[in-house]
């Protein structure tokens, strides 16, 4: 009903809104977190981050209609380039210099202002969705009685 499902988008939306309020703490508490601390917190979201991106993955192929199958192959080219991005960023640790360091830490941030740019767009895109597939249930149920 349309009902059951504004519940489950509502639980949704309210574990992600949970989720980036989380970040978002997390993000101002690091101004006064030393190297070691943040290493442990950086540990943590990339586990995290690889839970969240497998879950995904596993609710993708319980559903095999199309929509599903469009959103696994987006999520499966956002696994590729996080991985590439971090397969770069250890690899750069590993051999830079001051200056390069300082290259790695800009290009670092600009990745981290992409993620949450994108972050954005899928929030937006995701409202969209569900306010969609609610008017759609309504023009089921509509058609229905009609009938």
């Amino acid at each position: 009903s349309l009902s059951e499902q504004l519940d489950k988008a509502s639980t949704q939306l309210k574990r992600l809104s949970d989720r980036a309020s989380t970040a978002e703490a997390d993000a101002n508490a690091l101004k006064a977190k030393n190297k070691a601390a943040l290493e442990q917190k950086v540990n943590a979201a990339q586990e995290s981050a690889k839970q969240a991106s497998d879950d995904l993955k596993a609710s993708a192929k319980e559903t095999q209609d199309e929509v599903s199958e469009w959103w696994g192959q987006v999520q499966e080219n956002w696994k590729s380039h996080i991985a590439k991005v971090r397969k770069n960023a250890h690899q750069d640790k590993a051999y830079m210099k001051a200056d390069q360091a300082e290259i790695r830490a800009e290009i670092a941030e600009d990745n981290a202002a992409a993620a949450v740019d994108f972050a954005y767009a899928a929030i937006e895109e995701a409202e969209y969705q569900v306010l969609n597939a609610a008017m759609a249930r309504i023009d089921a149920e509509e058609a229905k009685a009609a009938s």
